[in-house]
């Protein structure tokens, strides 16, 4: 009997679908459909398509499907497009304070893209007096009247008591969304536009929800149906209804998860390179970098992978000025032409061809660069075109094609231009990789990554085309994903639980701490995070007031079973010493339930001066990388002992860099605890005290210096 999870991705261009057995860690079959975005049902039919055709192909028994995930570019694409539903806002608050309430909430039409906005309409609610449900129906009723398909509920101070919020939700015919449901800081403006966005694309996330469990369920398939996030989790598709805006940003999340699968990094970055455009992403410590995200210039409460997108990719077209020298490559791909590359068509029919300029579409310059065949049939010039021509890209790559076609290609390029067709080659993927670069660059500064530590990491079906070469003009590591070409459909079916919350607090105590580890925790288990195979951090962010907690885990199905792969210590250590570089002297200190800690002692040199660190790395049994500190030091001993132990312990450590102090992390073997939300030496020894009261078990206390 086997154990099947199935990811699928959609793409602007492709829906991929992957199916994973994860007992024998292994890829049973993939299949790939054009992207449904036409369809009266939209992409919700592509996802069905690919999934039956997936299950018949690679003769898969249902009842061996365990888990079911997808990410969806719909909400992208509908505020893109301007494909959004009118939203009705209810303002509420004490009277007293109604024009400032107002003004806040009252959001106007928000902007979108060519010419298309989202629109909205208003009323405010007073609750310094009690609520009825007949004041409810009016106003949404009101709202209604004036075209709204959808519902935002937005009082001030609602995060702190949300009954009022719930109780409109409750009383609304329409699909309603709240303030508190998406952010628990305060900011009521923001908390307001985020919730507005989200209501927008509620009714089409509905009916998506709807059709895909539908076909699902006629499929004979009765699993758990999953949505990717932008963070890199997945959530079920309960939540997917009432928050769609949560999946934001979830292909290119689905990526890097996929990537990290296979390929363990402390410091790099991410480069996925599809048709049209490149996603950058950056991975810190073992983690991707998260961001607040922002909506066509619009900042919201959402958090997600800082995704960087560059309009250039495997199949963007090259431009031609009027001088007859090539000016840019993209943001126009074939893909958008309609196009199939040079390097793909039978050479027979590229010979009598000749060089002509088009516009890719309608309001497009005429100045990209393709081949017309004398039966009138156009195939466009690309930097796949361009890496097969200079015979760069390995035989078995997905981006491998025809050397022959794409070199007859170049050369018709290059009598057309003058310049040798190498040259041409070699001058369109430089200005692509400059362009990726240009990304790049200014990430590593803001993160501050270790440039001896960082690797470049390429995915996509277009990896081997542009990535290397941006390693090589970075001077740094690169390595391919494996299962480049639907490594996003990999990371969809393979991602975690991850639940995030925020709560404006001017100073937490252990026990707001304690409390929100609680919520979120709860949270996740709910979704089928496996409880033992939790990781949470709580962080404070002082200049905001903002005490944030994650939890992240592996969904129960994947690690309840005995036979799921783990690694023994010598793949454990290897992991280690490949992550550290094999630099330093590195060390197996503890394995303590599921988690193995290294150290790294080493010598660090800066001008005359040389100073002894130690860094910690702390992998699970499975080999991903749940901590990672440049310099630390560990506290081992009994929950018992270290409690009653605990203050001349940590007696003389020094702050954080942050000015909280100190930073500490408890291991217990079954969760890692981060408690470095809190801004005294006598909270943190509060709050790790409690925990340890609870426990009654080896412990280990991972401090950063």
């Amino acid at each position: 009997m086997k154990k099947i999870r199935i990811g699928i991705d959609v793409g602007g261009t492709f829906t991929k679908a992957v199916a994973i057995d994860v007992l024998d860690k292994k890829i049973l079959g993939k299949m790939s459909v054009h992207t449904t975005h036409s369809s009266m049902d939209g992409v919700s039919e592509g996802i069905v398509n690919v999934l039956s055709s997936l299950i018949k192909r690679n003769n898969i028994n249902p009842m061996e499907i365990e888990l079911i995930s997808h990410s969806t570019t719909q909400a992208v694409n509908a505020l893109l497009e301007g494909d959004v539903a009118k939203v009705g806002i209810i303002g509420m608050g004490v009277g007293l304070e109604k024009s400032n309430i107002v003004k806040r909430t009252h959001i106007k039409n928000i902007p979108l893209s060519s010419n298309k906005f989202l629109k909205t309409s208003y009323v405010f609610l007073d609750t310094s007096k009690y609520l009825k449900e007949i004041d409810i129906e009016k106003s949404i009723e009101s709202l209604a009247s004036e075209g709204a398909q959808s519902i935002v509920v937005s009082e001030a101070f609602g995060v702190d008591d949300p009954s009022n919020e719930m109780f409109v939700m409750d009383n609304s015919k329409l699909p309603c969304t709240s303030g508190h449901e998406l952010a628990g800081i305060y900011g009521l403006e923001i908390r307001t536009l985020t919730a507005t966005i989200n209501a927008s694309i509620l009714p089409k996330a509905i009916n998506t929800a709807n059709f895909v469990k539908s076909a699902v369920k006629k499929l004979d398939i009765s699993v758990p149906l999953m949505i990717m996030k932008g963070d890199g989790g997945v959530t079920t598709l309960e939540s997917f209804l009432h928050k769609p805006i949560i999946t934001v940003l979830s292909g290119p999340a689905a990526s890097v998860v996929g990537a990290l699968l296979f390929l363990q990094v402390l410091e790099g970055i991410f480069i996925e390179v599809g048709g049209t455009s490149t996603n950058i992403s950056i991975i810190k410590d073992g983690k991707p970098e998260m961001r607040y995200v922002t909506i066509m210039t619009h900042p919201t409460c959402i958090r997600s992978f800082d995704v960087r997108i560059c309009g250039v990719a495997g199949g963007s077209l090259t431009r031609i000025s009027s001088h007859k020298r090539i000016v840019d490559v993209g943001p126009r791909s074939s893909h958008i032409a309609g196009l199939e590359y040079s390097c793909f068509a039978d050479p027979d029919e590229l010979r009598e061809g000749e060089i002509v300029l088009i516009s890719p579409l309608s309001d497009d310059p005429s100045d990209y660069v393709c081949i017309k065949t004398p039966r009138g049939k156009l195939y466009g010039i690309t930097n796949t075109c361009a890496a097969n021509a200079l015979n760069i890209i390995p035989i078995n790559d997905n981006a491998f094609g025809n050397a022959e076609s794409a070199k007859i290609a170049f050369a018709k390029l290059s009598d057309f231009l003058g310049i040798p067709f190498k040259q041409i080659a070699e001058q369109i993927l430089d200005i692509s990789v400059t362009k990726i670069v240009n990304y790049i660059v200014p990430a590593i500064k803001e993160y501050k990554l270790a440039k001896d530590r960082v690797v470049i990491i390429g995915g996509g079906g277009g990896a081997s085309v542009l990535v290397p070469k941006v390693a090589e003009k970075l001077d740094f590591q690169y390595k391919k994903a494996e299962y480049a070409d639907v490594i996003s459909s990999i990371g969809v079916a393979t991602g975690m639980i991850y639940e995030e919350k925020e709560r404006t607090i001017a100073n937490p105590s252990p026990e707001n701490v304690s409390q929100l580890i609680d919520e979120v925790k709860n949270e996740a288990i709910s979704k089928n995070a496996s409880p033992d195979s939790l990781s949470i951090q709580s962080e404070y962010i002082s200049e905001r007031a903002v005490l944030r907690v994650t939890v992240m885990g592996n969904v129960t199905l994947d690690l309840s079973n005995a036979r799921s792969k783990e690694l023994d210590y010598v793949e454990l250590t290897r992991t280690a010493n490949e992550l550290f570089r094999q630099n330093g002297n590195i060390v197996l200190e503890s394995n303590i339930g599921n988690y193995y800690v290294f150290s790294n002692s080493y010598v660090q040199k800066k001008f005359l001066f040389k100073t002894k660190k130690q860094s910690i790395l702390v992998l699970d049994k499975f080999g991903r990388v749940r901590l990672s500190l440049d310099s630390g030091k560990l506290i081992n001993g009994h929950s018992k002992e270290l409690s009653e132990n605990l203050l001349p312990l940590l007696s003389g450590l020094s702050s954080s860099s942050s000015g909280l102090s100190p930073q500490i992390h408890l291991i217990d073997g079954f969760q890692i605890l981060d408690f470095s939300s809190l801004t005294a030496k006598e909270q943190v020894v509060k709050a790790i005290r409690e925990q340890l009261d609870k426990i009654n078990s080896n412990i280990l206390l991972v401090v950063k210096n």
